[in-house]
């Protein structure tokens, strides 16, 4: 029965000899970045950061109009009552 560190060295040993044969053909990670790998992540970045401003804003606004109603509403009561 092989031993389970053994099989894990020699996965090691594989990945490590892909990860050579990818740098001997394609160059340092740094250099395979390109131009648009980096714009990808900048838009990205700008559409997560507008979409949590709109909830931000959306929450905000909703929480207004419900303190809004909340203050308005306990003087119409009273108002209706005072007629009766």
């Amino acid at each position: 029965m092989p031993d389970h560190r053994d099989t894990v060295l020699i996965e090691q040993a594989k990945i490590e000899r892909m990860r050579l044969g990818a740098a001997l053909l394609y160059g340092r990670i740094a250099e395979r970045r390109t131009v648009n790998d980096h714009m990808k992540r900048l838009v990205g970045s700008i559409i997560v950061a507008a979409i949590a401003c709109a909830a931000t804003v959306g929450v905000s606004f909703v929480t207004q109009l419900l303190s809004a109603q909340a203050d308005s509403a306990p003087s119409i009561v009273v108002e209706l009552e005072e007629s009766l």
